[in-house]
């Protein structure tokens, strides 16, 4: 069961006790990534997330690390497009200290100009290994192809020059305009005891943050924009964007239940008749991505250049046939089933349990319990998974991108309409 809070500052606080664990976690959220971010700061939502980890005005990039480390406990963050988290996992008797080191870093940072300078070249290294890896270069180029040259398009960790620009005043003027009361919450899972409100109150709650939500950027879906990036490699990375669903839409569960058998897993009819029947592929798979006010659902697979106009006429047939054929309801008893299984093992993890309360209250979801959730799964029917497929495989807002030894990607597809 979950418990609400609201500290004087105006965080909220979603806090789900766990009696049985000696563990917790707990995750401060932001409602900041780089949708948020105009071109000539791209990447600061990212590099701000590095910088809250070398060193506050109370302590070092070292002592961060080692007053975690030396409880056993692990502390981390990671940016997306809409938020950021910064989170820990310890145990229950150490509370104190994961909330003093969380509240140090959010409140204290002190952005060194050194420290920001060396940490610029880290991040440019991470830019590095992303353009060294075309699985997840062409991410970075399917999310452009749908979004243009918008926010939502542009890559989460910016660019060597607009990297190059930020700086100390810049970055503490985004980070009081974005880390307000109003965009962060806290989200914990694990035991903890009646001490733990006054704690959050006394290391979050008493100081002061603007009480504002920053704009959000639309994001509109941009399709029949095919886009290549020819590289000297072994393989051409390719992936097939198609409209998806946004974040708060409930059809989630049928599409879920959908993709069990088309595209997620060794069992999916993608990987058994493309990757197992005819070894054209090491890997393909499908899913989605869902965002507010837009989402994106996409196959991607990885083949030799001469296989690729293979493989896209191999992904058509697989699209158009269950277009055609939609799935039986003795499938969708198996998805769902395995979709529970899922579930109620992610529910060992405070981990995940704490980033599903985090982020759904971050974006305006209910936190469903675990019976509201499986009985969401069991009411996905053969007419709400139909319906679904019509809406996500619509070919005309197909969008198909590549990287690799490959000159163009236009045609390969043979959706029917």
């Amino acid at each position: 069961m979950h418990q609400y809070k609201i500290l004087s500052n105006g965080i909220r606080v979603v806090a789900e006790k766990i009696e049985y664990l000696k563990s917790i976690s707990i995750g401060v959220w932001i409602g900041n990534g780089s949708r948020y971010e105009n071109k000539s700061e791209n990447g600061i939502s990212h590099f701000i997330e590095h910088m809250l980890f070398k060193g506050t005005y109370n302590r070092s990039a070292v002592q961060i690390a080692n007053e975690i480390d030396s409880v056993g406990g692990h502390i981390d963050a990671f940016t997306t497009r809409e938020y950021t988290c910064f989170y820990t996992k310890t145990l229950d008797e150490h509370i104190p200290i994961a909330l003093d080191v969380l509240s140090d870093m959010l409140f204290n940072p002190r952005f060194d100009e050194d420290d920001m300078s060396l940490e610029r070249q880290v991040i440019k290294e991470e830019i590095r290994m992303y353009e060294d890896s075309p699985e997840e270069l062409v991410y970075d180029l399917s999310s452009y192809a749908v979004w243009g040259d918008t926010p939502m398009g542009r890559t989460i960790l910016g660019t060597y020059e607009s990297l190059d620009k930020i700086n100390p005043d810049i970055m503490r003027t985004f980070m009081n305009n974005h880390y307000t009361s109003a965009n962060t919450i806290i989200s914990v899972s694990g035991n903890f005891d009646d001490t733990f409100f006054d704690l959050l109150e006394e290391y979050f709650g008493k100081r002061k943050m603007r009480d504002v939500l920053p704009s959000l950027p639309e994001a509109p879906y941009l399709p029949q924009r095919n886009m290549v990036k020819t590289k000297d490699i072994e393989q051409v990375q390719l992936v097939a964007n198609f409209k998806g669903i946004d974040v708060m839409d409930d059809s989630v569960y049928s599409l879920l239940v959908f993709n069990n058998i088309f595209g997620s897993g060794m069992s999916s009819r993608l990987f058994q008749n493309i990757r197992e029947k005819r070894g054209l592929v090491y890997w393909i798979s499908a899913g989605h991505s869902a965002y507010i006010n837009t989402g994106v659902f996409d196959i991607s697979a990885g083949m030799s250049p001469q296989s690729l106009e293979e493989v896209a006429e191999l992904i058509s047939k697989e699209i158009n046939i269950v277009k055609r054929d939609k799935l039986s309801a003795e499938e969708i008893k198996k998805s769902k089933e395995q979709l529970k299984g899922n579930y109620i093992l992610s529910r060992e993890s405070t981990g995940a349990r704490m980033q599903g309360a985090g982020r759904s209250l971050l974006l305006g979801k209910k936190i469903l319990t675990q019976e509201e959730a499986l009985k969401k799964i069991e009411e996905v029917s053969v007419d709400s998974v139909a319906e679904i497929i019509d809406r996500v495989l619509d070919g005309n807002t197909l969008c198909v991108c590549a990287v690799g030894p490959a000159d163009s990607v236009d045609g390969i597809f043979d959706i029917n309409r």
